[in-house]
């Protein structure tokens, strides 16, 4: 598994600075007009893998967490977030049932091996309380085959199906599952202006065509 300042270097080159804008102003429209319906203002969220901050930062919630094991993210991190460094298989600085939403996307493609996922998701169980939310974000393969390894930091592959057995077997209930919802990358078919983002997130049979990505809700029931 890549890890550490390997991370810093491989992240730096795939994603410059003007791509990272371009996902930031992204990622404000998506908060705002789709992941904001599942975030009560009052919420505790943890962003887990949280990369660049970009969800943590926009997301408007009571308290903010964004745990992620490379250093980098306290760089990103916005003033108002809390910076856990760790590793998603021991989020021993987060207490038992004290967070209302775990988000996570495009993360657990990145862990070593199915192991590691399941006891990723037995960490979010365990600090989520009861009635919190696992939303998950998360490559297809079953959506975008071969192109699924174009990172060579992918490991697990998993489908919207896997992934749906995966947080059952994790005791979470699971309340939504979009095959598709948003393409596979920020490099694919996904309009970047904000308007055509919003108008992408409307026209909802686009998604069957463009959609990469599936998007899953668990609940600690």
């Amino acid at each position: 598994m890549v890890q550490g300042s390997d991370l810093s270097t491989l992240y730096s080159e795939r994603f410059g600075l003007r791509e990272r804008e371009r996902k930031l102003a992204v990622w404000r429209v998506l908060c705002r007009h789709f992941f904001q319906r599942y975030v009560r203002p009052s919420d505790t969220v943890l962003d887990l893998g949280a990369g660049n901050c970009e969800f943590i930062n926009s997301i408007e919630c009571g308290e903010k967490i964004a745990v992620d094991g490379n250093p980098e993210v306290r760089r990103w991190a916005a003033d108002d977030v809390r910076v856990v460094l760790a590793t998603s298989t021991h989020l021993g600085e987060i207490g038992d049932e004290s967070v209302d939403v775990v988000f996570c996307s495009n993360f657990f493609e990145h862990l070593p091996d199915k192991a590691a996922l399941h006891e990723t998701l037995g960490e979010c169980r365990r600090v989520l309380r009861r009635g919190g939310r696992l939303l998950v974000l998360q490559p297809n393969i079953r959506a975008v085959g071969g192109r699924y390894w174009d990172f060579i930091d992918h490991h697990v592959p998993l489908t919207d199906r896997s992934l749906v057995e995966a947080l059952a077997m994790a005791g979470l209930a699971v309340r939504e599952v979009r095959a598709r919802f948003l393409p596979y990358t920020t490099k694919s078919a996904l309009p970047q202006h904000p308007l055509l983002v919003r108008l992408y997130l409307v026209l909802t049979p686009i998604h069957r065509l463009l959609g990469g990505q599936a998007w899953v809700v668990g609940e600690k029931a």
